[in-house]
């Protein structure tokens, strides 16, 4: 085969048709510069957490647990920072403690809940932590003064040198906090930070029983190589009391981790694009052989091999490909600019922007091998090209369904789907999931085309007027545009509203409303002591506002279950006994979700005791206890997921280690929870009659409908009882839709680029069916029909485009949506019917404007002008 003659064919095919050719430039171009932005920034992540894990812990080593650290910890200590004898420079520590409290400003009016972090001297190690003004974080040390974020000096009208009232104590705000290292913008949305030198923390008074409390020592070493090697070897043993050690590396690893899952996951948000962008290489390059029968049939009178044109063409699409690959690197390598933007108060590092060469070779290459896939099918339709065809005009190549090669290219664009996807989160079986999952929107989309073809073949409204008649036959005429626009449009659109109704149902729960009758509590006040029950309720009776009972909370943990006894487990690199964030809730509290399966057995149960059920509850399996307490083991109720995960039912035996005492107890029933109640919900409630003289604490919950007056009643107790801390669910909603807003930036900003590849589709659909629509609107100016009416014909039809592409993509996403609430993050499912019909409005006029803007021609372009071109 002479390949000089090929590559002389695409060249020069190529210079009559760039215009054309401009359009699978673009399509590829779109997808592959959301996938170079990905993966670069996340290649750029790995790096900066690399480079900054120092500094993100602060020490060689960290040693944390919820209860006082013992004796043998502070004997640990001086052991591992001791000076070996080479002669190496000792090793220092500093310990932080840290807890929640009440803080105000006596000046002004305002209240906050705040996180507590109580500092020696020394930390951090590594890093440096920056103030306004500057160079304020050594003066802690000398006592009297604190640093806080800036966030708590708006919430309480405070100025730096005002007095902050914490607890007993009064200090002086010296400074805010400009950067810590690994410090992440949202985590300060609840409660601002306060840090204060170690030796003011006894003056606060605020650590009681019960209250929330992290011990924590940070260590350098004589030796910080052997770290990993020290904390490898004491895991097990610390972890037997509850007591977790970390390194440097642990929290790399795990941070990397995190990082790269998650990079890789947006990057199949990216991968659709490309996909779209797939789709838009088929259809241009249909167009293009389209424009070419005639010129491919002299050709073949020529002399031209069936195979010498296909690769000519093949040569000019992967070209092409390229090209847009190219571009799309290009511009992927500028947006990779904006992601820290996008992601800035999400992220515990300082992310530095570099290029990185294997994301930018693996978007090229992705981009290439896609535009020749999805290429291929319509490029195979050239071999059936006959040289008769100058003399009989067809306007498509002959049928291909019996073609071997045609059925093995759509077997190589499915594997090529599995295994772009395979590529991107490094995982085949997700890969495959994935692709699985794109091939039933796309199928689903497909069909509701069809289906929409088919029911205005059947059911055609002929008593619409004949104008919009017409514009609804376009939709099923001989190379109608319905399923690649619907393919196209739909698509992005999914993704779009997918994402907005899983935000949607998760900020829902924990919107302050009159759910319940107009007293659903927003106020909850916890760590208050029981010689402090009476104070505090008398206050909030004072206020005029309901509030319930004190509801009484014993922390404990499992000590035997179902007669064997616990033991620790010893998984490497365990990090510290705190319990894990999911879902955003306080498991034992207000709200909550189930442990993981090992969690449940080492956790610390906050637990209380009663003899009724709450409006949350629904028993599901045994017997509620009546009448007084008998001899034997305590009765227990146990929430049903909880009880699936240890692998208990009725009748069996735990006992529970209550601060050192071992209380026998046997589960007498299961029941739900419904933990999007705010309400004090457990996983594990006893009968009355066991605990009463146990250590614990008290929460008590209220409902005050006016922000004023929760600043004030939650003023008036913290000057009382400064121990008592108060969440207010308004300020906890307001944080957590800061947070999801921020976290769905992230995915409707590449979920955009899927639309964007969508809309290139349109434009290219559109193209396709250019010369039928100009020779329909010759038709029917011919025939008397003014520009107006033509406009009205071409409304409709786009109108009915966007309509069908909108319903499918809003029907799909709310299926998507359903299965998340409902199997991911266990919530109820709510439909925003407006907001997805603002969605449908938008989509609609996109098709319409670009329907509008590639048809202008139609409208332009006079009659004789056509009817000459086609003699």
């Amino acid at each position: 085969m002479n390949l000089g003659f090929v590559f002389k064919l695409a060249w020069r095919e190529s210079r009559a048709a760039r215009r054309r050719l401009a359009l699978l430039v673009a399509s590829v171009a779109a997808g592959v510069a959301a996938l170079v932005a990905i993966n670069g920034f996340t290649e750029n992540l790995r790096t900066s957490v690399a480079q900054q894990a120092k500094a993100l812990l602060g020490a060689d080593i960290a040693i944390s647990s919820r209860k006082p650290l013992p004796e043998k910890i502070t004997r640990l200590v001086d052991t591992l920072t001791r000076a070996d004898s080479t002669g190496s420079k000792a090793g220092a520590h500093a310990q932080v403690t840290s807890f929640a409290g009440m803080a105000y400003v006596p000046r002004t009016a305002g209240v906050r809940l705040v996180q507590v972090k109580a500092i020696e001297a020394g930390y951090p190690f590594y890093g440096t932590i920056v103030t306004a003004p500057a160079n304020r974080w050594s003066g802690l040390a000398g006592g009297g003064r604190v640093i806080v974020d800036p966030t708590l000096l708006t919430a309480l009208n405070a100025t730096i040198g005002d007095t902050l009232a914490l607890g007993d104590a009064r200090f002086v705000i010296d400074a805010t906090v400009s950067n810590i290292p690994g410090d992440i913008g949202v985590a300060t949305s609840i409660g601002p930070r306060v840090f204060l030198s170690a030796s003011d923390l006894a003056a606060t008074n605020l650590i009681k029983f019960g209250s929330r409390v992290e011990y924590e020592i940070f260590l350098t070493l004589p030796d910080p190589g052997r770290s990993q090697a020290i904390a490898d070897k004491r895991r097990p043993g610390l972890r037997a009391e509850h007591i977790g050690i970390r390194t440097v590396e642990d929290d790399r690893q795990d941070l990397t981790d995190t990082l790269t899952r998650l990079g890789h996951y947006l990057g199949l948000v990216a991968l659709v694009a490309l996909l779209l962008g797939g789709l838009g290489v088929a259809s241009a390059t249909h167009l293009f052989i389209r424009r070419k029968l005639d010129t491919i049939a002299v050709l073949r009178c020529l002399g031209a091999t069936a195979g010498q044109v296909f690769l000519a063409y093949l040569v000019q699409a992967l070209a092409m490909g390229a090209l847009g690959s190219l571009i799309g690197a290009a511009l992927g390598l500028g947006i990779q600019q904006l992601l820290p933007l996008v992601f800035r108060d999400l992220l515990p590092v300082d992310v530095r922007i570099a290029v990185s060469p294997q994301a930018v070779a693996i978007g090229v290459t992705l981009g290439i091998w896609v535009a020749f896939v999805f290429a291929l099918i319509p490029l195979l339709g050239v071999r059936r090209v006959s040289p008769l065809e100058t003399l009989r005009r067809t306007d498509e190549p002959g049928p291909g369904r019996s073609d071997p090669l045609t059925w093995a290219a759509f077997a190589l664009m499915a594997a090529s789907v599995v295994g772009l996807a395979a590529i991107q989160v490094r995982n085949l079986r997700d890969g495959a999931v994935f692709a699985g999952g794109v091939g039933v929107v796309v199928l689903v989309l497909w069909l509701a085309s069809l289906g929409l073809i088919a029911a205005l073949r059947k059911w055609f409204p002929s008593r619409l007027p004949y104008l919009w008649r017409q514009g609804l036959a376009n939709l099923y005429r001989p190379a109608n545009q319905t399923g690649t626009v619907v393919l196209a449009l739909g698509f992005g659109a999914f993704l779009l509203a997918t994402v907005f109704l899983v935000q949607h149902n998760l900020l829902r729960e924990f919107r302050v409303g009159n759910a319940g009758g107009g007293a659903r509590p927003n106020l909850m006040f916890f760590d208050i002591q029981p010689d402090q029950a009476g104070g505090v309720s008398a206050l909030i009776a004072e206020s005029g506002h309901p509030a319930s009972a004190p509801v009484a909370i014993v922390p404990m943990r499992i000590a035997i279950l179902k007669g064997k006894p616990v033991v620790p487990d010893s998984t490497p690199r365990d990090t510290t006994e705190q319990e894990p964030q999911r879902g955003g809730r306080n498991r034992g509290g207000p709200g909550g979700r189930r442990p993981p399966g090992g969690w449940a057995i080492r956790r610390e149960y906050r637990t209380t005791y009663r003899d009724s059920l709450t409006d949350s509850e629904t028993l599901v399996l045994g017997q509620w206890w009546k009448g007084p307490r008998g001899d034997g083991p305590a009765r227990v109720s146990i929430e049903q997921d909880l009880a699936t995960e240890l692998g208990v039912t009725v009748g069996d035996e735990i006992v529970w280690d209550v601060q050192g005492t071992n209380i026998p107890s046997r589960v007498a029933n299961l029941r739900t929870v419904d933990w999007g109640r705010f309400q004090t919900n457990f996983f594990v409630v006893f009968e009355s009659g066991v605990l009463e003289k146990a250590p614990q604490m008290l929460v008590t919950l209220a409902r005050v409908d006016s922000a004023a007056a929760r600043g004030r009643l939650q003023r008036r107790i913290a000057e009382r009882f400064p121990n008592v801390a108060a969440i207010d669910l308004s300020q906890v909603q307001e944080a957590i839709e800061s947070v999801l807003s921020k976290a769905t930036l992230a995915v409707r900003f590449l979920a955009l680029f899927s639309l964007a590849a969508g809309t290139i589709v349109l434009v290219g659909a559109v193209t396709t069916a250019r010369l039928q629509r100009l020779r329909e609107g010759v038709l029917l100016k011919t025939l008397g029909a003014t520009r107006a009416q033509v406009l009205r014909i071409l409304v409709a039809e786009y109108v009915a485009l966007g309509l069908l592409s909108a319903a499918v993509a809003i029907v799909l996403s709310a299926g998507a949506g359903w299965a998340l609430a409902k199997w991911v993050f266990e919530s109820r499912f709510d439909l925003p019917v407006a907001a997805l019909s603002g969605l449908t409005a938008l989509l609609v006029l996109v098709t319409l404007l670009v329907g509008l803007w590639s048809s202008a021609e139609v409208l332009k372009r006079p009659p004789l002008e056509i009817l000459r071109s086609d003699t």
